[in-house]
């Protein structure tokens, strides 16, 4: 029977490419804390992938010491960052950029489907008095794209978004975990995507996709002047890979012919395929639009509990609904198997 793990694109294994290139780097001697050919290639790569020479990588094991690293640079310990209140940075992280940026605070604006809703963006943006002690004010507005929600924002709102924050002396940071998948369904380049569009730090993450463990942190144009910073922040407090070889392997395995895109085009299909399925039963509706590679729905708590004890595992999220999540290794029979399994539910 094929595995119906519809739980995260984490659980997924790696790319086979992934542990080719791996092993590619285990053959000799290289210099260490990303002085490595393999992490200067990444660098190449990089300003080739985002139209721009103007960009500083440093590759990470996870998403969050990117992401908490990443917003450290921007706001300091009297600062708040601006984020959904769904957002990963305040729901997934145990409060690591809080304690990244030495006590800065997560500021939390509302909005459907985890995308923040314009005027409470703007209300928020238009009470920042820096002058006033009683108050946090913000440094940074953090989007996510994908969102946790699976919903794409689009290019326009991003640079919407960004001009507005940068009218209020704001900077710009995306998180971009599922990226890939985002730009699969924007049909945009990354630079489009990121830094044409305002965006000033972008944590770009290939584990979900596809990877072992990679992350990186990329600052863009005038952002590059924290550099120094990210580098003595990365190394107090152990995220400056001494082997990082390994990781930019990773990297550029994955962005290696557009693999990355690829595996991205080919999880949100069947995400799209495994709602189809889903919704066919009267009982099941979508709790968000599929625009990548996550399905969530409403259904009875009964069918939920039934499709778990027939081993198909997938999860209850915040607002009452079910996630489910696709990867590049779902397997071709997986939402045949879900049919299956579904022909047998009832409503008790």
């Amino acid at each position: 029977m094929t595995v119906l793990d519809f739980s995260s694109d984490t659980a997924s294994p790696a790319h086979p490419a992934v542990l080719e290139a791996i092993n590619a780097v285990n053959t000799s001697t290289q210099p260490s804390y990303g002085a490595d050919s393999e992490t200067q290639s990444l660098q190449k790569t990089i300003e080739n992938l985002f139209e721009t020479t103007e960009v500083f990588i440093w590759p990470t094991y996870s998403g969050t010491s990117a992401n908490a690293l990443a917003l450290s640079l921007f706001c300091p310990p009297t600062g708040s960052i601006l984020c959904h209140e769904e957002a990963h940075i305040q729901h997934d992280e145990r409060g690591a950029p809080e304690f990244f940026s030495g006590g800065g605070k997560l500021s939390l604006l509302p909005g459907a489907n985890a995308l923040i809703k314009e005027t409470s963006l703007q209300e928020a943006l238009q009470k920042i008095d820096h002058d006033f002690v009683h108050e946090t004010p913000p440094y940074i507005l953090s989007l996510t794209n994908l969102t946790e929600k699976g919903t794409v924002y689009d290019l326009e709102t991003v640079r919407r978004y960004s001009r507005l924050a940068k009218e209020a002396g704001l900077c710009m940071h995306l998180d971009g975990a599922r990226l890939a998948n985002a730009l699969v369904t924007l049909q945009a380049s990354p630079a489009e995507a990121t830094w044409k569009s305002g965006i000033d730090v972008l944590t770009l993450g290939f584990t979900k996709t596809g990877a072992i463990g990679c992350d990186l942190i990329i600052l863009f144009g005038e952002s590059l002047s924290k550099s120094g910073d990210l580098l003595a922040r990365a190394k107090r407090s152990g995220h400056m890979p001494a082997k990082m070889r390994y990781l930019s392997a990773q990297a550029n395995a994955m962005l290696t012919q557009n693999l990355w895109l690829e595996l991205a085009k080919q999880a949100n299909q069947t995400a799209i395929d495994l709602s189809v399925e889903l919704c066919k039963q009267s009982e099941i509706s979508l709790a968000a639009p599929v625009q990548g590679n996550e399905v969530f729905v409403f259904m009875p708590k009964s069918i939920a509990k039934q499709m778990w004890k027939q081993g198909v595992k997938f999860y209850r999220w915040l607002d009452g609904s079910y996630r489910f999540v696709c990867s590049w290794a779902t397997p071709n029979g997986a939402i045949q198997e879900l049919s299956k399994c579904l022909r047998h539910l009832s409503v008790n």
